[in-house]
């Protein structure tokens, strides 16, 4: 409500509103008003004072003043702020200043303790504990006008409220000696404010306008707390001291009590009268007033008795007596109370009035109805309200009965929670004891007494609670429900034999109702048993028959089960035997077990066993057995002899014989009855028995089947006893120290008998083996055979395994079987043929699912726990691989492996269910075998199972090493261990390299050709994929840098411990390079590269160094064995590398390419190793001929990264290197390299055993290449010196001046080539016209070489695919891929380094042109233009034969078209540099070509060829690009486009200024070419349902960049323009445009994210928006084009932007025609917003700029534009006629249509200017082009017009809007022209062919 006013900040002096101004002034005319309203507590007063005696504030303080109007105002607000100002104001001022403020404050105090708002009511409170600290003792005289609303507060309803006002009044008393004393001195005064406070009415209480509901609030809680404060201050003055409620502690008479208690009594009396005796208030509506009401009664009663007389006691008993039909839980409590008081001091009350109707009657509905909420107050007092009832008020048998009854029919309230249960029954016990042991109240005699008594436990203890227990008791789980019958009980006191279902009520009870319900039966009968023994009798009675009833019931059939009864004597033993009762065991059990027994026994109960057992585990078998055997009446314990006795003669037999249905409640018996002083007696006689030694004659072990079953259930149970003992049992000590006499040696050769047995096995011999060993968790460690038996057991059952892994199809289990024989070497694996293997490796199974976890007892003396858990754990990997596998095994290995799947599944399950960290708890010995039989498994896994998928068998593999790492090591150093023992090096692994040398193997081991290295190869490779992806799992510098951390225990700092490195691994995976899911590239390269960064430690350094010194010596090794030239990774670039054969020199390449590419090594480290590398390459004086072979790629890396700084395109061989010391050691050692070189003879007459070609190779890696993408592919690397170059012309001119015939030699060519491009490239300055001569002569002859190869290649093509119709497409297949093999590459890479150097040639022409205009340069002398253009048709050529291959081949089908393209890959640098000279070449030289590819005459020609090569399968991105460019660009445009007759007749109608209506303007005669017709006109409607990256949809998108970019380039207003956008507008579906922005995802882009920056965009979408601009700005697809290959979804992006971009441009009426047919408006505004943000700026600014040059205007036509408004004004002025037209570009153009409007006309008529404004608009919104040209056609029209033209009567314009022609065809009859297309839609709309005028026959 804004900020608070009048805060203690405020200054004093200085008003703050108009009305604190005003009250600062001292005016003698100030109000007199007494209080505000003029009320005084709730009196109102007349005022008749003076001014000067009746101003309240004239000596408070102004401020304060102020603060104590506000709290006068109605808002709760005001209120509150004022009382916080006023407190705070009262903490800064002394108390002598606020003692003035008293008298007012004690006026507003009482007004606001009748606040409404409990929050103002609170404040009241805390400002009033301000005041009394304040002023301290001067509150004195005021105590008295205070006392009574202070009194009255103390019983506030609201709590915080009242605590509020306690704390107030200890403030300003703190003893409770003032306290009091200040209540005696004050009682008149608070009597006074009470007694107004109950004559207050609703309507008198507030003079303030207040809701009447809100009135009735506050009358009662004003009623409600005076009642209250009434009772206590009764207490307080008129009881005893030692009564006092709040005063307790005060133990002298204070010296004002008598009086103030006579006062009391006074005013008590005149209350009580006046109020008639506040029985009206017992009428209220309000709880809070009953309440109050019953606790004032009580204070009468008890302090001030007299007042009730003969007079009013029938009125009051009346009130009190019959307040049961009170149903508010809230007022019980005080009722109670009155209740029980009233009763006790006038117990003649229940005389005056009848209480059966009054009190009774209301009191059994008051109970029958669960007290109505309030059990925990009520319950409580039914046993106090027992005790004050008058004998003679009742009859007691009728009164307890109904008692009784009414109280158990409340019990089963629907929402009684478990504490309103235990109150009941407490209750209920409470009543029913006082009742037995109060009998004497009602009956004199004895008998009578004893009677009343039987009668109260037949009728209530039997016939209630004992049946409802009985009938009804919970059986279930411990949360069940359970339903209970009708609540009336059956009239006589037998049990009922024939309930039925239908008389039961669905009330559910939870378990815990049964269990209080129990505890109760059981307290009264022990309260019935300390009273009077006889009273049992009838319970006893009862009990025993219900037992005999359930021992002879049978099963389930039964109205109650023995569960009952067998929780009942729980409870016995809970509530009566633990406290040292014995007569549960003399009356009830004893006597009905006695009766029992025979019967039990005789009819093999097994309820009757059960009753039994729990009764021996309540009281002790020897309890039992004296009960049962004993008959003397003594109470001695049974000696030992006499229970053994009968245990062995009695119990063991009938336990152990005849399994039936009560076998296991026998069993339960038995264990029972064993005592702890007898029980290895009791135990050797029970295992006698049951090896049934003494009755079968057999060996001992040697059981028959039900003797086996018995023995193992008996164990079973025995085991549960010992490791889940029942709480309370009284039986044998199972924890202690018998467990030792539980190993027998009977078991003991039971259970070598069964494990050492062969199939057939019995039934229950596996269930009998895990009894005896146990284990079945990892906490049941409980066995009854030995250890040693243990260990021969767990033998015998690893010999069962053991064949069965021999059986296996799978060679890698077989081997295992191996394996874990020689493990066991003690063990004799002897098995018969006919031995059923699977048979019995299930039985084993069987036994360890259950007994697993006791192999732990023999991890320390045997290795039998690892050998069965590698057993197990290699029978779960075979069923992972049988299931993972099955599709690549035939069906002899599924038909053997699916009979073993069941035994391999059930080990699964059983192994799933194993925690890791039971494999972590074993020792370490037994974790180093399991480990080693496992890792042994994986490896032969990997290199032995031939026939399987690679990839899911390593991905198996993996798995299983990811177990092993995870559940076998508990430490880094363990890992570390596995790691070994798996790397551990064997005749398989590894292949290159030995591991503990860390030296390549030698060249003799690799070199041997046999099936069995092949086979290793493969798995070898397998392994290397294992390995790749343990690394990617567990990390590169744990696997090969073996790095090892690890927390310490004394320092907190984590350390890092070395273990020696894995070097050789990495160098082996690199020398592997490729294998299943990965290579050394993609794979193992990148991780490198990522640990050697993120780890800046010597010992990473001294990895990568390791791993470069093996992989160098493997090179030098192995260097002079690769039969490989160097000849085919020329130029070396990085993706070169993989076309290395020799392993380590690819491996080392690679190394050093990743190395220094990622600079882990600078320059400095280049620097070292190339002095390395200069070092090795000389032994002493001879030269080492293997580190020459592998110096060149090794070269070309370091000198690429010694180079200082790459040569620009405009810097070709200019400056050399840095003067460093590095620099010139690097240059002096290639100048010494080019000084050998240059010493061998010229290259055409090189001899084969020289060395000349490996120094030639080394020469040219000095000088390498780099990639740099685009026109220009490849960039020198270098600057060299002048020396060095003059060297390297030196040797160029050496080949030159050969002289004699020209060496062919392959490896001469090649030399010559490479040698060619570098010196073209560092030398081209130097060269003269005999140097250009010999380039030129050689590049074109090798290019011509190259041609003539791909000539023959595509003649045999055609007439491979003329001659097929006789041949299937596998022949086709096999001739294609013989046609395109190259067998000699040479010349392939002969013209390879030519397309080079002629593309330097190209560039030093183009960059260099201005600086030589002196045609000093020899390259530019024009002689020389006829050879390069000669060798651009040469390179034309090679690239019109692949694709004329390719177009004749997919003419056959898409397979042979694929062998083409395929290819092509082989030489994939050779096609870039193709694809990079077409692109660069003239359009001189391309027509040139295309003439002579079309003269050739072959199936299929140019055209077909360049889109074959655009639509290939298998692209090359420069190769499609570049068909991309020669089809969009002349002199190929037009043919590409359209058909040869198509072409023909558009070249006809060329003209731009031939007149319209001269021209056949209609699409009929425009045919596509057949490559893009189908994917213009049909295919978009498959597009929409294909992949986003379908080749099919990328096809599409290049034909309409292809048909777009041609219609962009082609003129405005010309025939060819106008009917290609015709054709499209007939012919193409728009569906493209779905298309489009199916790959820019507007969709996940809110609305305003598309006004946002790229970078906030989607990728899909930036991409497109940029795209889409750049497209409008250029008008050219080239861009997105070129970047589109590889296909991605964000270059398609790209690519779909930029067509919907030059759409824009180019057809925009079709563009809106789409928009407009949208539907999804969603979709509509994404689109709209999308265009309007980042394609309409430019495309209206590009409108606007061609608007405004377009040559128009004329003098009587003018334009006028406003780019900043998009407005154009169009002005036409003829004669005295004058039109203004608006055109305006909506801001989304041209999705939204243009706007025209008429802005001023002169000498128009309206309905022409009506006509000439919608003309204009048809042409605007109808233009496929710029818009200016629509306006020029409009002028044309109205120039037309005004020249006489007649305009056609259906579109009322001169020239049509679309077609741009004139009205032509006339009628016969009214001879009105119309235009041709809108005669043609009246027609086909019109449905008739008659004149629209004159509607005569046209």
């Amino acid at each position: 409500m804004g900020k608070q006013k009048g805060d203690g900040g405020r200054a004093k002096a200085r008003p703050s509103s108009s009305s604190l101004a005003a009250s600062l002034l001292p005016s003698a005319s100030a109000g007199v008003a007494v209080g505000f309203g003029g009320y005084v507590g709730s009196s109102r007063l007349e005022s008749t004072l003076s001014s000067e005696e009746s101003s309240p504030y004239l000596d408070i303080d102004s401020e304060v003043a102020q603060h104590l109007k506000r709290l006068a105002r109605k808002d709760p607000i005001t209120k509150l702020k004022a009382l916080s100002s006023l407190s705070a104001l009262l903490k800064e001022k002394p108390g002598k200043d606020i003692a003035p403020i008293i008298p007012q404050w004690a006026f507003e105090y009482k007004r606001l303790l009748l606040d409404y708002s409990r929050e103002v009511r609170r404040a009241t409170h805390e400002m009033m504990t301000s005041l009394v600290i304040t002023v301290g003792r001067d509150l004195a005289p005021h105590l008295k006008s205070l006392m009574g609303p202070w009194w009255f507060s103390q019983f506030d309803s609201n709590s915080e409220v009242s605590q509020a006002a306690k704390r107030s009044l200890q403030a300003a008393f703190p003893a409770q000696e003032k306290r009091l004393d200040a209540l005696l001195i004050c009682a008149t005064e608070v009597f006074i404010y009470l007694e107004e406070n109950l004559k207050l009415t609703p309507q008198n209480l507030s003079d303030k306008a207040i809701a009447l509901d809100e009135l009735e609030e506050m009358h009662q809680q004003v009623i409600s707390s005076s009642l209250l404060a009434l009772a206590t201050l009764l207490d307080v003055l008129v009881c005893e001291h030692f009564g006092r409620p709040g005063f307790e502690n005060i133990t002298a008479e204070p010296k004002h009590a008598s009086k103030a208690r006579a006062i009391a009594v006074s005013f008590s009396e005149k209350l009580f009268s006046d109020h008639k005796y506040f029985l009206d208030f017992l009428k209220s509506q309000s709880v809070s007033i009953r309440s109050a009401t019953y606790s004032v009664l009580k204070s009468y009663i008890k302090n001030i008795p007299h007042v009730v007389n003969e007079g009013n006691l029938k009125i009051i008993a009346t009130a009190i007596l019959g307040a049961f039909q009170e149903k508010d839980p809230v007022c019980h409590s005080s009722m109670w109370d009155a209740i029980l008081l009233l009763s006790k001091r006038f117990p003649d009350c229940w005389t005056v009035l009848n209480a059966q109707k009054t009190i009774l009657n209301r009191f059994w509905h008051f109970l029958k109805n669960g007290c109505f909420g309030s059990q925990h107050v009520s319950y409580p007092a039914l046993v106090l309200f027992l005790d004050v009832v008058p004998p003679k008020a009742v009859a007691a048998d009728k009164f307890f009965h109904d008692f009784f009854n009414s109280l158990w029919a409340g019990r089963n309230e629907p929402h009684s929670s478990n504490s309103d249960h235990k109150a009941f029954f407490r209750g209920f016990k409470e009543c029913f004891l006082w009742g037995l042991l109060n009998a004497s109240r009602y009956f004199d005699g004895v008998d009578s007494i004893f009677h009343f008594r039987l009668a109260l436990v037949d009728d209530i203890l039997l016939k209630l609670l004992w049946q409802d227990y009985l009938f009804f008791g919970c059986s279930k789980g411990e949360n069940s429900q359970v339903s209970r019958m009708s609540k009336n009980p059956p009239e006589d006191g037998n049990l009922p034999s024939n309930v039925k279902k239908s008389d039961t009520l669905n009330m559910k009870y939870p378990k815990s109702y049964f269990q209080e319900l129990g505890k109760c039966i059981v307290e009264i009968l022990l309260g019935i048993y300390l009273l009077e023994h006889d009273l049992l009798s009838s319970f006893c009675t009862t009990f025993h028959e219900t037992c005999l009833q359930v021992v002879q019931q049978k099963e389930n059939l039964g109205l109650f089960s023995e569960e009952q009864i067998i929780k009942f004597l729980s409870l016995l033993e809970q509530h009566a035997i633990q406290k040292g009762e014995d007569w549960p065991l003399v009356y009830l059990v004893g006597p009905m077990l006695a009766k029992a027994f025979p019967m039990i026994k005789s009819l093999d109960s097994v309820n009757g066993i059960r009753l039994l057992s729990v009764s021996i585990s309540v009281f002790g078998p020897r309890k039992i057995v004296r009960e049962l055997f004993i008959t003397d009446d003594g109470d001695q314990m049974v000696d030992s002899g006499s229970f053994l006795q009968v245990f062995k003669e009695t119990f063991v037999p009938w336990c152990l014989d005849g399994y039936n249905h009560s076998m296991s409640s026998r069993l339960d018996l038995l264990l029972t009855l064993l005592d702890e002083e007898c029980f290895l007696d009791q135990w050797c006689a029970v295992m006698s028995y049951a090896a049934n030694v003494k009755h079968s004659g057999v060996e001992p072990g040697s059981l028959e089947p039900s003797h086996v079953l018995v023995l193992a259930m008996l164990l079973e149970k025995l085991r549960d006893k010992i490791t889940k003992p029942k709480v309370g049992e009284h039986s044998t000590n199972w924890q202690g120290s018998h467990l030792d006499h539980l190993h027998h040696e009977l078991l003991d050769c039971i259970a070598v008998a069964v494990a050492c047995s062969f199939p057939p096995f019995g039934t229950s011999d596996a269930r009998l083996m895990r009894a005896l060993l146990g284990g079945s968790t990892e906490g049941n460690q409980v066995s009854f055979v030995s250890t040693n038996i243990l260990i021969m057991i767990f033998k015998e059952l690893l010999k069962k395994l053991v064949p069965f892994l021999g059986e296996s199809s799978f060679t890698w289990v077989r081997d295992a079987s191996s394996l874990l024989t020689s493990e066991a070497k003690d063990l004799r694996f002897e098995i018969g043929k006919s031995v059923n293997v699977i048979e019995m490796a299930q039985f084993a199974l069987d036994i360890l699912d259950g007994s697993f976890f006791c192999l732990k007892r023999i991890d320390d003396e045997s290795s039998l726990l690892s050998s069965i858990s590698a057993a197990l754990f290699i029978i779960d990997w075979e069923y992972s691989m049988a299931t993972v596998l099955d599709d690549t095994l035939d069906d002899e290995s599924m038909k053997k492996i699916n009979a073993r799947l069941n035994v391999c599944k059930s080990v699964h399950v059983f192994r799933s269910k194993i925690n890791n960290g039971f494999w972590r708890s074993l020792n370490i010995d037994n974790r180093k075998k399991l480990w080693s039989i496992l890792i042994r498994s994986v490896t032969n896994a990997i290199f032995k199972e031939h026939n399987m998928n690679s990839d899911k068998l390593v991905s198996l593999c993996y798995s299983w090493m990811v177990e092993i790492l995870e559940y076998l090591s508990q430490n880094p150093y363990e890992e570390q261990n596995l790691l070994d023992q798996l790397l551990s090096g064997d005749a398989t692994w590894p292949l290159w390299i030995n591991p503990n040398l860390s030296t390549p193997k030698e060249s003799d081991a690799l070199n041997t050709e046999n099936e069995s290295l092949k086979i290793h190869v493969s798995g070898h490779h397998r392994f290397v994929s294992l390995i790749d992806k343990i690394i990617s799992k567990a990390g590169l510098q744990k696997v090969v840098a073996g790095h090892v951390t690890h927390a310490c225990l004394s320092p907190p700092e984590e350390t890092i411990n070395e273990v020696p490195s894995r070097a050789w691994l990495a160098a082996e995976v690199l020398c592997t390079w490729k294998w299943p899911g990965g290579n050394a590239l993609d794979s193992f390269l990148p991780l490198l590269c990522s640990h050697a960064k993120g780890r800046n430690l010597a010992s990473q350094q001294n990895l990568l160094d390791s791993i470069f010194d093996i992989l160098l010596d493997g090179g030098l090794v192995h260097g002079g064995n690769s039969s490989q030239s160097l000849f085919d990774i020329w130029p070396p670039l990085d993706d070169k590398v993989e076309l290395i054969e020799e392993h380590f020199l690819r491996a080392l390449v690679s190394l050093l390419v990743t190395l220094l590419k990622n600079d882990i090594w600078e320059r400095d480290k280049a620097m070292i190793l190339f002095d390395l590398l200069v070092n090795k390459l000389f032994i002493g004086e001879a030269i080492n001929k293997n580190c020459l072979r592998i110096l060149p790629p090794i070269i070309t890396v370091l000198v690429r990264t010694l180079s200082y700084r790459r040569v620009g395109s405009n810097e070709y061989g200019r400056g050399v290197d840095s003067d460093t010391s590095e620099g010139n050691q690097v240059q002096d050692t290639i100048r010494g390299w080019l000084q050998r070189t240059l010493l061998f003879p010229p290259l055409v007459t090189w001899q084969s055993g020289e060395d000349m070609e490996e120094w030639f190779q080394l020469v040219i890696s000095c000088y390498p290449l780099s990639a740099t993408g685009g026109a220009e592919l490849f960039k020198l690397e270098r600057n060299i010196s002048h020396d060095e170059r003059t060297l390297l012309l030196d040797l160029f001119r050496k080949q030159r001046h050969g002289g004699g015939i020209a060496n062919q030699l392959p490896v001469v060519q090649v030399l010559l080539s490479q040698l060619m491009v570098i010196s073209v490239g560092y030398c081209w300055k130097e060269f003269n016209e005999d140097d250009w001569s010999f380039v030129f002569s050689n590049l074109s002859s090798w290019i011509q070489s190259a041609v003539v190869i791909m000539e023959e290649a595509a003649e045999n093509v055609n007439d491979a695919i003329a001659d097929s119709s006789s041949n299937n497409l596998d022949d086709i297949i096999e001739k294609l891929e013989k046609i395109v093999f190259i067998s000699d590459p040479s010349p392939i890479n002969n013209a390879r380094n030519a397309i080079l150097s002629f593309s330097l040639c190209h560039n030093i022409l183009l960059c260099h042109g201005a600086e030589d205009s002196d045609n000093s340069n020899p390259l530019r002398i024009e002689r020389w233009d006829r050879v390069r253009n000669r060798i651009g048709e040469g390179i034309l050529r090679l690239f019109f034969c692949t694709g004329i291959c390719e177009a004749i081949a997919s003419s056959y089908g898409l397979e042979s078209a694929l062998v083409i393209a395929s290819s092509r890959l082989d030489h994939f640098c050779f096609w870039e540099l193709v694809a990079s000279s077409v692109v660069n070449s003239s359009p001189h030289v391309k027509d040139r070509a295309v003439k002579s590819v079309e003269f050739w005459g072959l199936r299929k020609g140019p055209i077909s060829a360049l889109y074959a090569i655009l639509f290939s399968s298998k692209p090359i991105a420069p190769l499609q690009y570049a068909a991309f460019v020669v089809l969009s660009a002349d002199p190929v445009s037009q043919l590409a486009i359209f058909c040869e007759d198509s072409a023909s007749s558009l070249d006809a109608d060329s003209g731009v200024d031939q007149d319209m209506n001269c021209l056949d303007l209609s699409s009929e005669n425009v045919h596509l070419q057949g490559e893009i017709s189908g994917m213009i006109e049909k295919l978009p409607f498959q597009v929409v349902e294909m992949d986003l990256t379908a080749q099919e949809r990328v096809n599409v998108f290049l034909a309409w960049s292809l048909l777009l970019s041609h219609l962009s380039s082609l003129p405005s207003l010309t025939s060819q323009r106008e009917r290609l956008v015709q054709y499209i507008l007939d012919s193409a579906n728009t569906v493209i445009l779905d298309c489009i922005f199916q790959h820019i995802p507007l969709e996940l882009c809110e609305m305003q994210d598309l006004k946002k920056k790229d970078g906030d965009l989607p990728a899909e979408v930036s991409a497109a928006a940029t795209a889409a601009k750049h497209a409008i700005t250029t008008g050219s697809l080239l861009f997105p084009v070129e970047s589109l290959w590889p296909v991605d979804p964000v270059k398609l992006a790209s690519l779909a932007g930029a067509i919907y971009g030059l759409m824009l441009c180019v057809l925009p009426a079709y563009v809106r025609g789409w928009f407009s047919d949208l539907r999804d408006r969603s979709i509509s505004s994404l689109v709209e917003s999308f265009t309007r943000v980042w394609c309409s700026p430019p495309l209206i600014a590009n409108e606007l700029s061609q608007i405004k040059k377009a040559n128009i205007a004329d003098e009587n036509f003018s334009l006028t534009v406003s780019k900043s408004a998009n407005e154009v004004v169009a002005t036409y002025t003829k004669d005295e006629t004058k039109m203004d037209l608006i055109i305006r570009l909506p801001a989304s153009y041209p999705l939204r249509p243009v706007d025209v409007e008429c802005m001023r006309s002169l000498g128009i008529s309206e309905v022409k200017q009506r006509k000439w404004l919608m003309s204009m608009m048809l042409f605007v919104r109808n233009q496929n082009g710029a818009l200016a040209e629509a306006i020029r056609i409009w002028k044309r029209n109205f120039d037309k017009e005004f020249e006489g033209v007649e305009e056609c009567p259906i579109c009322y314009s001169v020239i049509h809007t679309a077609n741009h022609s004139l009205p032509r065809l006339a009628c016969k009859t009214c001879k009105h022209k119309f235009h041709s297309a809108c005669l043609y839609k009246w027609f086909s709309t019109s449905h008739k062919s008659s004149c629209p005028l004159c509607q005569s026959p046209f």
